[in-house]
């Protein structure tokens, strides 16, 4: 090996495990397919498509090329209620793929969903997708690095999420070792520095002076001094590890909102309008020993809150949802939708305590539309599923951007056909996780931009095998 081919070989948008595809369908849209061939030539990939822009059909066929390639099989891991939709995919396109929850491989394409990984050997993979993948890092320690080993046993590899959030580390790093790149500590070690207390602080203050830069004038510079500020934690992004960041995360990553991003046409994935709505509720009666109603501050008091306003924020959701239209309703405490499921007629809910059997029965009555309102926590029914027959979500307020986002997604997503109404209910004394959770789709959009554009960037680097000045040697030789 020369000194140039071993230089490359260290190079790690160079790296592939993979192989060019046998199969590239024509139901496939042209970004897709682009999507799909990288990932496939990768080898072990990720795949950060933003809801709707087809991701199961992309990972449907990556899973048949890798079964043609070796002759082996492949298992798609998904949230519960995505595992039937999965099969009902794969048939639509004319793919073999079964559902297993016992450990029994299919012939080529097994679905299972992450629960039941424990009954699965690796030995029977060669391939595994994670679909949904972002939910990785909302698994307990034990049963990511359960997903993470299995993963590092198989040859091929892919992972797939809407909201692999570009300001979320944590999460790139866990989506980094489960493909057989950096670990978490080791990207930490490499790309981060450690702040003590102080440190923090004054991180803080520059976070927000970009925060302010960015609003007065969005060009490239404000956003590249904001993500010098982001932190996670103790941890900060060194500032001359910013553009190597962002470069080893697209070696191994593509990520796009719209087909726009990978430089293709949006046609019919210009979704139409989500039309948002606050509603600020003032509670009925202050707090116990207080004379009028006060901000809430600090997780507890939030808490707090909620409880003593349960039952007028359900009821005023009822009243929102008086239609004959289709509604989802999501909710955040199981007193939430016990009390909805009660007021509001012909309401299911899912919850964590009904049955899986259950659950999949009401998800498919809904999908059907034998039932019209459903409640359901984010953190069990916001992963994957597809709801475009309906057109009006009605959410509580909260700090977790992704569980908001995804939420939305389930129906303002590509073959909606209709605006998407959007209500969010908070009291007075919520006001500001109302206002942390807009700062947080709006750093959250700041952040993708980021990213898209280092991609598209890291695309266009040249690599070059000669060089333009000769060597000069000594006259004493």
């Amino acid at each position: 090996m020369d000194y140039a081919k071993f230089i490359a070989s260290k190079s790690q948008d160079q790296t592939r495990h993979g192989f060019d595809p046998l199969w590239v369908p024509d139901f496939l849209y042209d970004f897709q397919r682009d999507l799909l061939s990288w990932a496939t030539v990768k080898g072990r990939a990720a795949i950060f498509a933003d809801c709707g822009l087809g991701k199961t059909p992309i990972q449907l066929v990556w899973a048949e090329n890798v079964i043609r390639k070796t002759n082996g099989r492949v298992l798609i891991l998904t949230p519960l209620a995505v595992a039937l939709q999965t099969k009902r995919e794969a048939e639509k396109f004319g793919i073999e793929a079964e559902i297993s929850r016992d450990g029994k491989p299919a012939q080529n394409i097994t679905i299972t969903n992450y629960e039941m990984l424990g009954h699965f050997s690796p030995e029977d993979y060669v391939g595994v997708v994670c679909d949904e993948s972002s939910i990785l890092k909302s698994f307990s320690g034990t049963r990511r690095k359960q997903i993470t080993r299995f993963m590092q046993k198989t040859q091929y590899r892919l992972l797939c999420t809407a909201t692999a959030a570009p300001n979320d580390y944590i999460e790139l790093g866990t989506s980094s070792e489960a493909l057989g790149e950096l670990s978490n500590s080791d990207m930490l070690a490499r790309f981060f520095k450690y702040l003590d207390d102080k440190g923090q602080r004054k991180e803080t203050k520059l976070q927000d002076r970009a925060e302010v830069a960015i609003r007065n004038n969005g060009d490239y510079y404000a956003k590249l001094s904001y993500r010098v500020a982001q932190t996670i934690g103790q941890w900060r992004l060194k500032h001359h590890a910013v553009i190597p960041f962002w470069r080893w995360v697209c070696s191994w990553a593509r990520a796009c909102r719209m087909p726009s991003d990978l430089g293709f046409e949006d046609g019919d994935f210009i979704l139409p309008e989500l039309i948002c709505v606050d509603h600020l509720i003032m509670p009925d009666s202050p707090p116990d020993g207080m004379m009028f109603n006060l901000p809430a501050f600090g997780l507890a008091e939030e808490r707090e809150e909620r409880r003593r306003t349960l039952r007028q924020r359900c009821e005023y959701v009822a009243g929102l949802i008086d239609h004959n239209e289709p509604a989802v309703v999501w909710c955040h405490m199981n007193a939430e939708g016990d009390l909805l499921e009660k007021i509001i007629p012909g309401a299911q809910q899912i919850a964590g305590k009904t049955p899986n059997d259950e659950k999949i029965e009401r998800y498919n009555a809904f999908l059907d539309g034998s039932l019209r309102v459903l409640v359901i926590k984010p953190k069990i029914g916001a992963w994957g599923l597809n709801w475009q027959h309906v057109n009006h979500v009605v959410t509580f307020a909260t700090h977790s951007y992704e569980q908001y986002y995804q939420s939305v997604r389930r129906c303002w997503r590509f073959g909606q056909k209709k605006p998407v109404r959007l209500d969010v209910i908070a009291t007075s004394g919520e006001e500001r996780v109302l206002a942390n959770m807009r700062s947080k789709a709006e750093r959250a959009e700041l952040m993708f931009d980021a990213l898209v554009r280092e991609m598209n960037q890291s695309q266009k680097i040249r690599h070059t095998t000669g060089y333009i000045n000769t060597l000069e040697a000594p006259a004493w030789l």
